[in-house]
């Protein structure tokens, strides 16, 4: 049975869309070479240090709902700065 998103997890879903779109211009698979991966540009201590790596060795080669899963855990720990001009841009943080 599918059903609709909470409205609380639809805009926690935007948040991370928008940021991403900022970050990476919504390319989850992201990896340009410059120390960052994925939709909201991971660095690989980053990636790890948040657990990451149980879902895949980059955050590039993870998908979009596990990068989220490791983003909540930076958030959380880091709060919106961890993203520190894209979260500006979107409104996030001051």
């Amino acid at each position: 049975m599918i059903t609709a998103a909470s409205p609380a997890n639809a805009a926690t879903d935007n948040v991370w869309s928008r940021l991403a779109t900022c970050e990476s211009s919504s390319n989850w698979a992201a990896h340009t070479g410059n120390g960052f991966t994925g939709g909201l540009q991971f660095t690989k201590s980053t990636w790890r240090q948040f657990g990451g790596t149980a879902f895949a060795p980059t955050a590039n080669e993870a998908s979009r709902g596990q990068q989220v899963v490791i983003a909540k855990r930076v958030q959380a720990a880091q709060g919106w700065n961890a993203w520190p001009s894209c979260s500006r841009k979107i409104g996030l943080a001051g």
